[in-house]
């Protein structure tokens, strides 16, 4: 395959990128695995070169090493990520009658969160019919150390993608009360792990403050969040413990259903 127009570097990044997603298809099509001279010879990858390729896909997950036989097969993290979209779609379409549900107990704006790269975006909302309200509009996206469903998402993500998240964000002042260091942010999502809900005090929208639980999967990682956004001005010891509850029993049940999906 030729990469025209691409400098040295470039060519070399896309020669790997190919090479690892002919490993990948390679080793779909075997499911009892091949050894390092089969895939050598079937892919015409140098040896030195498929050593790298298969610690560092072995390393990640994507492949798996078999002692026994001293062969390779593709690994659970294909498995887990297949598993976490079937579950996102799934998670998706059980949210609007639980949303509907939590506006209802609530009397506020309710909605579904989900990860879209290094934001979160709104896939599902009911909007509260109050006069005073908070409208969270589908696809509306957001940074996630801004928000209670974004922050809830971000603590329970696997270390290694929040790691590289903590390293490369950029704390924009969104509000007065935006966050702006990942030292606060890193106290706030420990925090956020033991007591198992996320707030935002009007650090995304002056006025608002946001609550969030998180819909976990199987193995811990946040599918999305449920979040409520209501007026700071109603905001009180009360409001706050009749939203925990219905997150609460909103979660519980989504839980329920997708287990039974």
């Amino acid at each position: 395959m030729k990469h025209e127009g691409l400098n040295e570097d470039a060519r070399s990044a896309v020669k790997s990128a190919d090479r690892l997603l002919d490993l990948f298809e390679l080793l779909a099509r075997f499911n009892g695995g091949l050894s390092h001279t089969a895939i050598t010879e079937a892919l015409g990858i140098p040896k030195s070169s498929l050593t790298q390729l298969l610690k560092t896909a072995t390393g990640r997950g994507y492949v798996a090493y078999l002692a026994a036989g001293k062969s390779y097969r593709l690994g659970e993290r294909f498995t887990s990520m297949a598993r976490l979209t079937s579950r996102r779609q799934d998670l998706v379409g059980l949210a609007q009658p639980v949303l509907e549900r939590i506006t209802a107990q609530t009397g506020e704006s309710s909605a579904l969160n989900m990860l879209r790269g290094n934001e979160a975006e709104v896939v599902a909302t009911v909007s509260s019919s109050q006069r005073l309200v908070s409208h969270m509009r589908l696809g509306d996206l957001a940074p996630l150390y801004a928000t209670s469903g974004g922050k809830i998402i971000l603590a329970h993500m696997p270390q290694d993608w929040r790691d590289e998240y903590l390293a490369g964000v950029s704390f924009e002042p969104i509000t007065a009360n935006t966050l702006s260091s990942a030292t606060e942010l890193c106290r706030q999502l420990d925090k956020i792990r033991r007591e198992g809900i996320a707030y935002s005090l009007e650090e995304f929208t002056p006025g608002i403050i946001g609550l969030a639980k998180a819909v976990l999967g199987e193995d811990g990682e946040a599918l999305g969040s449920l979040n409520v956004a209501l007026p700071a001005v109603r905001y009180n010891p009360r409001a706050q413990a009749v939203i925990t509850d219905a997150l609460d029993e909103a979660v519980t049940e989504l839980h329920r259903q997708l287990a039974s999906a």
